[in-house]
């Protein structure tokens, strides 16, 4: 773990399915590496590809000193009502006992989306998109459909911001912002004409917003220069 870390290993391991983190307390007991992960800047906060958090793991191993050492870089879990050692604790004990695919679903759906919510406000829109994903993948959702269509446009991914604009539009049509998401995607692949189409629908969903009107002028604008060239 030392020669991996001094090589410039990502302790994050954002290539990765699950953190190094989150691998290290699925072992059990290996609180030496957890120590050099952290001293290396691991971020606790980061969720393994079952929706969980680090101490989560390490609360259902029953490793309370791990517990301990991951505790004060934790953010506060949303579902649990006692933030402290022994809440967490009771609260993944709890959880352990309950079948997979309702843990993924149910009760870590609003912790999924808080750390996508904080990956997204810290920039890191690659990760923000994994961890919507893991929610997606289970349950289809509007609203995270379009928070990981914003996250492909912030990357530069027109295709992948249009696919899930797409879908957020066909369960959700009549939902302005699906429309703007779906014109927002065409803007960056610089098809004008389906972003002004785009646009002009979320107009009559909400007359009222300054907004895609500033868009809809701006698309107008570009469909005309594309189209006089």
């Amino acid at each position: 773990m030392k020669l991996l870390i001094q090589a410039g290993a990502d302790v994050n391991g954002k290539n990765t399915i699950s953190p190094p983190l989150a691998v290290a307390t699925g072992l059990g007991g290996y609180t030496n590496f957890i120590q050099l992960l952290l001293k290396a800047g691991a971020d606790p906060n980061i969720l393994d590809e079952l929706g969980r958090l680090p101490i989560e793991i390490a609360a259902s191993n029953d490793c309370r000193e791990e517990v301990e050492m991951l505790f004060p870089k934790t953010l506060p879990i949303p579902n649990v009502s006692n933030w402290s050692i022994d809440g967490v604790i009771a609260h993944s004990k709890l959880k352990s006992a309950k079948p997979v695919n309702e843990l993924q679903i149910n009760e870590n759906k609003d912790l999924i989306k808080s750390q996508a919510n904080n990956a997204f406000k810290r920039k890191d829109y690659e990760l923000a998109s994994k961890i919507y994903g893991l929610v997606l993948d289970n349950e289809p959702d509007a609203t995270l459909y379009s928070n990981r269509s914003l996250c492909w446009l912030r990357m530069g991914d027109g295709e992948g911001a249009l696919s899930d604009a797409c879908m957020c539009r066909i369960m959700r049509p009549d939902w302005a912002k699906a429309c703007y998401r779906q014109a927002a995607a065409h803007m960056l692949l610089k098809m004008y004409k389906e972003a002004h189409n785009a646009l002009l629908d979320a107009q009559k969903l909400d007359p009222g917003s300054e907004e895609i009107k500033r868009e809809l002028r701006k698309a107008a604008e570009l469909l005309k220069t594309s189209s006089e060239a």
